[in-house]
């Protein structure tokens, strides 16, 4: 029975995808019924297979949504159609952005790029700093994936290391970078779907997103220095003792497999920039279909488009079904969303947060805004589903900011749900492969680092509503 649902489940989604790009570049506004049709029908199978503890989140929001349709009198049935609709963009890119994957498995890259970093990382703060950025970049390609897959690296090569301070020190250093990724990286849906919701400048948004990313990176390492001393571990005598032992162990062809992998990174990088530059389309149709045509160009320049079938085999058969739950939470929350918006509870919410920010003196809506992603977060909401109900409310009130700025305010609390929450996803992978308690990973090793991070962004945010708005 169960892996009937799941083949019905993976048919329904593909058809549900398949018909968003057909919608959205056919501008065929009478095929919205039966793409909200396909919707209806993978939430209703995934509840075949899913356990009820990952069903729970689902429901919970879909009970909300129906409570708030007959409590305003909008119509259930009319928002049964418009509701599964919604989440139909950010979908099809949660599909197929693991696609990119594939191409990273036909050669060890990530392996070459941390074997070559590793000579130029020869001190703690350094090694630190490199293990920030190798896991930002790779979570373009690989999502939160990229977390246990940069700790494997880095802990074959420090495998002689053991103890509290060192896996405080790799483990902070990965979940911090990924974090600060859902603040500017393409790939990530959180990011996207909040500029294409909020109608912020996307070149403007990554800009803005990378500054500040990057200068977390800058304060997490000045603060890593500060650790190191109170655990009392010389960590540049541990790395550089194992540089010592490797000296001399570059493979053949590792050289060669970084410039490629670079070269992957800024063609799919740029090719996204370049075709919305010319194309007048929302980023949730735009960077599915980029990735989709630099992943099969990969595989026929390669000349093995049969591994690509391979691939897709697998994922049609195990990836997809395995999704059910984030597709789920995501089809709720869209169902959600537009019974807050046509129900106008949308404008009673920002209210409130207005309300609360203009009571406390000093306080604007930009210092209460991260707060809400961080609250949720603790309650085991993840910053995927906040950002969306939260972008999706503000899409239909005015407020009083730039959307770039509003954006900000919004992955700022991302960044922070992500490190300080046990009940995140991200946190939840790392302690899997570290063997240290979720608790740890996030809250205890990271509210510091969370503060001063939230004091940093603020001073941005309040700098540029006093001297420029």
């Amino acid at each position: 029975m169960k892996e009937t649902a799941k083949r019905g489940y993976t048919l329904f989604i593909l058809l549900y995808v398949i018909m968003h790009f057909i919608v959205s570049l056919t501008q065929a506004d009478s095929l919205s019924t039966p793409l909200s049709l396909f919707g209806l029908a993978a939430f209703a199978t995934g509840y075949f297979f899913l356990p009820v503890k990952q069903a729970s989140i689902s429901l919970f929001l879909l009970v909300i949504a129906i409570t708030i349709h007959l409590t305003s009198g909008t119509s259930l049935i009319e928002s049964s159609v418009s509701g599964f609709t919604v989440m139909s963009g950010l979908i099809a890119l949660l599909l197929i952005v693991p696609v990119i994957s594939w191409v990273l498995e036909e050669k060890p890259y990530i392996e070459s790029v941390i074997h070559f970093a590793q000579r130029l990382l020869n001190t703690s703060r350094k090694f630190y700093f490199g293990m920030m950025m190798i896991t930002q970049v790779i979570s373009y390609f690989l999502l939160f994936g990229a977390i246990p897959m940069v700790y494997g690296m880095v802990n074959n090569f420090l495998s002689e290391q053991r103890g509290e301070a060192w896996e405080n020190y790799k483990g902070t250093a990965l979940l911090r970078a990924f974090a600060l990724t859902t603040m500017w990286v393409v790939s990530i849906p959180s990011f996207i779907f909040a500029v294409d919701t909020l109608d912020a400048s996307f070149g403007l948004s990554i800009l803005q997103g990378f500054v500040i990313s990057f200068a977390g990176v800058l304060l997490a390492v000045g603060l890593s220095y500060f650790r190191e001393r109170k655990y009392g571990v010389d960590l540049t005598a541990g790395i550089q003792e194992q540089l010592a032992k490797i000296a001399g162990d570059q493979k053949p062809g590792g050289n060669k497999e970084v410039i490629e992998f670079v070269f992957l990174f800024i063609t799919l990088f740029g090719s996204i920039f370049l075709i919305n530059s010319l194309w007048e389309a929302s980023l949730l149709l735009i960077i599915p279909i980029v990735i989709i045509v630099w992943v099969v160009l990969n595989f026929i320049i390669r000349k093995k488009p049969y591994r690509m079938v391979r691939h897709g085999q697998h994922y049609a058969k195990t990836g997809i079904p395995n999704k059910a739950q984030q597709f789920s939470i995501l089809l709720a929350a869209g169902f959600l969303i537009d019974a807050i918006n046509q129900s106008g509870y949308g404008e009673y919410i920002v209210d409130g947060l207005f309300l609360v920010s203009d009571a406390i003196p000093f306080l604007n809506f930009l210092w209460v805004l991260p707060f809400v992603v961080i609250i949720l977060g603790f309650i085991g909401l993840g910053p995927l589903t906040v950002i969306v109900l939260v972008s999706g409310i503000l899409q239909g009130v005015e407020v009083p900011y730039p959307p770039e700025i509003v954006l900000l305010g919004i992955t700022s609390g991302s960044v922070i749900s992500i490190m300080i929450s046990p009940l995140i996803l991200p946190a939840i992978v790392l302690s899997a492969v570290n063997g240290i308690s979720i608790v740890k990973n996030s809250f205890l090793f990271n509210y510091k680092f969370a503060i001063a991070f939230y004091l940093m962004v603020q001073v941005y945010l309040q700098g540029y509503v006093l001297l420029i708005l």
